[in-house]
């Protein structure tokens, strides 16, 4: 039974649909903060909110339970994205759900802003009829600046060429094709389009690029009579500029609908002439509303049931078809790093992980988490596939990532290399047949393993009776070999090999010195793997 907690308000259908899924047990929590908040998470193993809550690293200290996070909304400010991938959360949004809402409320605050719509509409309330005082702008001909071209930025432009403007944009991923088949005419900065455009509109997160896109610097650079929106996020804006901007007539009109710190009641552009400022109400629409909490709630439920991950912003996706396909080689990697952690020994500074064949056109970033939580499991508590490569990187380990697309004798397989304190160790492993995971190279010796269970792993000098010596020990001392595997230097005996014996329960310290007191064994090993077909929790 996994439990879900509701920390916002969100639609009923929502709801609805905790309701009726089975295998689902939830609470509704709104207004947490501090340790009650703390506790709460601590209780279930998937939590949804708006933007009322903040998770902050505080808020998930101690945790052990809690699995994602689900913003229902675009942004996820409100959440410490480091803290929970710390704790091996996964962070999700909705970015579809209330893209179109978002689009039309900017199109709503820049015709309010050239229709004086506000101020006419006071000026009626207070008996007045001052129709030339309001006289307005038409959007047709004018030219609108789109910073950020994601899904909202692409449905305004959209919106924009609807009503006869022209629209330029600035976004660092947009490509000159990409510009063209939107439409929309493409500039390497903001400043760029500065002088150019009537309007500007922002849809990007709050970043330290994006933080005060629009200072006292852009004012000299601005096309007069500029009018800005923003219902992004608070802060893309500096509004004491804005202010200064208003006051000098260099900006001719501001619209907010957020703000650096909210809820905001007190700022000193609500009494200004040429503003429109409303409460962040860019997705408080019902359809918005009712979209994002069902498609959050759908987030939550597939994840802990099901393993897929959609639009997560601190982890690689991974949706069903993909975690079908990956399945065998997240299994792989895992045993992999688990292997060569234990057969290096020592401390790590680098690894270098290669991946060959059909995975390599793949999305490996999953499997790229898989190998690390392998390598860390050892040594540090509730590591995951959400966490581990944050966690390896902490430790001062370099990761380097290789793909080669040509096949060797597998149609798919992983190598990792892994140095430090002056050795330097690897392994490869591929799937055979129906997910059977193989160990199919070690420190450079072809050989063909078992990867799971009890491994005895020895470099030995390939000299006749040394397998006898080995069999002759495990016999004498009741412990049973299951499999064997051995690779050697070039195909002619005398030179340097390696075995691995996959044996049936524990190697008593006595059994491992009775064994390198054998003259031509040089290195070994007692190498713990997970038992045939048992997978890691976070795969299970």
């Amino acid at each position: 039974m996994h439990r879900i907690l509701v920390l916002d308000d969100i639609a009923q259908e929502g709801i609805d649909l905790l309701e009726a899924t089975p295998g689902i047990e939830y609470e509704i929590r709104t207004k947490l903060k501090g340790e009650e908040l703390r506790t709460s998470l601590n209780e279930f193993d998937g939590a949804i909110l708006r933007s009322g809550v903040k998770i902050t690293p505080e808020s998930l200290e101690g945790n052990t339970r809690l699995r994602a996070l689900v913003r229902a909304g675009v942004g996820t400010d409100n959440i410490d994205k480091a803290a929970a991938t710390r704790r091996g959360i996964v962070v999700m949004n909705t970015p579809a759900g209330n893209t179109v809402s978002t689009a039309e409320h900017t199109f709503a605050m820049m015709l309010a802003l050239s229709r004086n719509i506000a101020p006419a509409h006071q000026s009626l309330v207070e008996g007045r009829w001052d129709r030339k005082a309001y006289m307005g702008t038409q959007l047709a001909g004018k030219t609108l600046g789109v910073v950020g071209m994601g899904r909202i930025g692409r449905e305004v432009a959209a919106r924009a060429r609807a009503f006869d403007m022209n629209v330029i944009a600035f976004d660092p991923f947009l490509t000159a094709d990409q510009a063209e088949a939107l439409k929309v005419k493409r500039v390497e900065t903001v400043d760029e389009m500065l002088s150019q455009i009537d309007y500007l509109t922002v849809h990007t997160p709050l970043t330290p690029e994006t933080k005060g896109l629009i200072g006292m610097s852009q004012l000299d650079k601005i096309k007069p009579g500029l009018r800005v929106v923003n219902v992004a996020r608070g802060g893309i804006y500096d509004e004491a500029a804005l202010v200064a901007g208003l006051e000098s007539g260099k900006i001719g009109g501001v619209a907010l609908d957020v703000y650096e710190s909210e809820p905001c009641t007190d700022s000193p552009l609500f009494k200004m002439p040429g503003t429109c400022c409303t409460p962040h109400l860019g997705a408080s629409t019902e359809e918005a509303q009712t979209q994002v909490a069902v498609e959050g709630i759908h987030l939550l439920i597939n994840y802990l049931q099901t393993g897929e991950i959609r639009h997560s912003v601190n982890v690689a996706s991974l949706d069903p078809k993909t975690l079908s396909e990956l399945r065998s080689y997240l299994n792989i990697a895992h045993r992999l790093g688990l292997l060569v952690h234990q057969w290096h020994g020592g401390g790590i500074d680098q690894i270098r992980l290669t991946y060959r064949g059909d995975v390599a056109g793949k999305d490996t970033r999953v499997l790229t988490n898989a190998f690390c939580a392998g390598m860390l499991e050892r040594v540090v508590e509730e590591v995951n596939v959400i966490n581990s490569e944050m966690l390896l990187k902490e430790r001062g380990i370099e990761l380097s990532i290789e793909h080669n697309g040509d096949q060797s004798a597998f149609t798919s397989s992983i190598v990792a290399e892994v140095s430090g304190g002056g050795k330097t160790v690897s392994a490869g492993a591929a799937v055979l047949g129906h997910g059977m995971p193989r160990l199919i190279l070690l420190d450079g010796y072809r050989l063909e393993s078992f990867l799971d269970g009890r491994l005895f792993v020895f470099a030995h000098k390939d000299v006749p009776g040394i397998i006898g010596n080995v069999g002759t020990v495990f016999g004498k001392n009741g412990i049973n070999i299951a499999q064997m595997a051995v690779g050697r230097e070039g195909n002619a005996p005398g030179g340097q090999a390696i075995g691995v014996l996959s044996v049936d329960g524990d190697i008593p310290e006595s059994v491992m010195t009775e064994l390198m007191s054998i003259d031509a064994i040089e290195q070994a090993k007692l190498i713990e793997l997970p038992a045939a077909g048992e997978l890691p929790t976070w795969l299970g």
